[in-house]
């Protein structure tokens, strides 16, 4: 069944590559904190910088509840599931850092990634556990195609209307945490 690695493997590394869709989960300090899990897609906002090391790039949503717990406390997991014949679940667990348009990082960054008109964050993680799992009740299910939904939206926004909502649906989290710097 389970079994516990200390770095990524040549085959979870492909595992993960070929993954259409990954969730991160995250959670404030607070005992009454909302925790959030988030579906992730477009493997192109995915990469792998080293055997114990991931980053996503993070597109603007209609939240912004990763990036505030991220910024409290770091703790994140990111999962991984098989929807083809052969089952199996990854998870990620690690501690994360958000790096922003203004770091010196962001160039060298998001150049590993696809272009997207929507970029909001790069989240590096750190992994300090990682663990895969049977998966044998996860449906066998196949991928009919990508949505483009999110970067048309992007593309149809001034900076300006970009900025504005923002300001509006990203400065906090649900439970009141500051997530924009």
């Amino acid at each position: 069944m389970g079994k516990l690695y200390p770095a990524l493997t040549p085959a979870l590394r492909a595992f993960i590559e070929e993954a259409p869709v990954f969730f991160v989960a995250t959670a404030p300090r607070a005992e009454d904190g909302h925790v959030n899990v988030s579906p992730k897609g477009g493997m192109d906002t995915l990469t792998i910088l080293d055997d114990t090391t991931v980053a996503y790039l993070d597109l603007i949503g209609s939240g912004a509840e990763t990036i505030a717990h991220i910024r409290e406390n770091q703790r994140i997991t990111l999962m991984f599931c098989s929807f083809s014949a052969r089952p199996k679940i990854l998870r990620l667990y690690g501690s994360a850092r958000c790096v922003f348009p203004d770091s010196t990082e962001w160039d060298a960054l998001t150049g590993r990634f696809g272009k997207h008109p929507i970029p909001r964050s790069v989240m590096v993680v750190s992994l300090h556990r990682i663990a895969d799992s049977c998966g044998f009740t996860v449906p066998e299910m196949t991928l009919v195609r990508e949505r483009d939904l999110q970067d048309k939206w992007g593309e149809r926004k001034t900076p300006l209307e970009l900025e504005t909502y923002m300001r509006e649906k990203n400065s906090f989290s649900i439970d009141g945490l500051p997530a924009r710097p």
